[in-house]
């Protein structure tokens, strides 16, 4: 095995369960980029978790990887199926997260950090 192989490619480190194409790395990159310029993390959580105590809604939109199903990234957030439905439908209509695949399954447009500080005004 040569060095280049055993260092995980990009695509590697951003797929779960498997490895992406060069082409869909890419892509998701692309995305990521120009999302993180049109979308500031701030302007996203406020979308994605507009009320205190966000963190299970933070956690969904985080597991909205275009590869895992609403009902599952429900049950790991332990979220209510018909408010995640909701939520879904909220930043879909945001632009934050889009339908991918045959399944229609929901990806983010780049995932979050954190969560926006208690103490922090800019980020209320």
């Amino acid at each position: 095995m040569n060095a280049r192989q055993s260092v995980p490619s990009w695509g590697q480190l951003f797929s779960v369960g498997r490895t992406m194409n060069t082409t869909e790395a890419l892509l998701r990159g692309i995305l990521a980029t120009v999302a993180r310029a049109t979308f500031p993390q701030d302007a996203i959580l406020k979308v994605v978790a507009p009320t205190a105590g966000g963190e299970k809604q933070l956690l969904a939109y985080n597991l909205c990887d275009g590869e895992t199903s609403q009902a599952e990234i429900g049950k790991k957030a332990k979220l209510d199926p018909g408010n995640l439905s909701r939520a879904v439908a909220r930043w879909v209509d945001a632009g934050v997260v889009l339908r991918v695949g045959p399944d229609q399954l929901p990806m983010h447009v780049y995932p979050l950090t954190k969560a926006p500080s208690k103490t922090d005004p800019k980020k209320r």
